[in-house]
């Protein structure tokens, strides 16, 4: 049996997952929501997330280490965090919060663009 899409699929899912969750707490941010304090909305992204991340981590080692559009996702996944980071919670303004979510999604397209053509040009490739 091929794991690989398996795998494959599985992180695809935790993709959509993933952000449909961001875009949902980014907004209940920016409108200073108390939707945001419940208990599932707290925990649910981050157990998307980790299936996300070790389903990643997977499919990276059955690839192969010589593959530079992987290390192009890995650090745009971490400004991705910091700046949702920012939409979600540290933001200090609605402004900030708006502005900081906007990035965080342009620079989640531009990691789904790194997947899909396995170039670091993403969609410019």
């Amino acid at each position: 049996m091929d794991y690989y899409y398996l795998i494959k699929h599985l992180h695809v899912t935790a993709v959509g997952l993933s952000i449909t969750l961001f875009l949902i707490r980014a907004y209940w941010s920016i409108v200073e929501s108390s939707l945001l304090q419940a208990r599932l909305v707290r925990i649910l992204p981050h157990i998307v997330d980790t299936v996300l991340l070790v389903c990643g981590v997977i499919l990276a080692a059955m690839i192969g280490p010589n593959q530079p559009w992987i290390l192009t996702k890995i650090v745009l996944l971490l400004v991705y965090i910091g700046v949702g980071t920012i939409a979600i919670k540290r933001g200090k303004t609605r402004r900030t919060r708006a502005i900081a979510a906007l990035i965080s999604v342009a620079v989640f397209v531009y990691i789904v663009g790194v997947a899909i053509h396995h170039d670091s040009a993403s969609w410019f490739a």
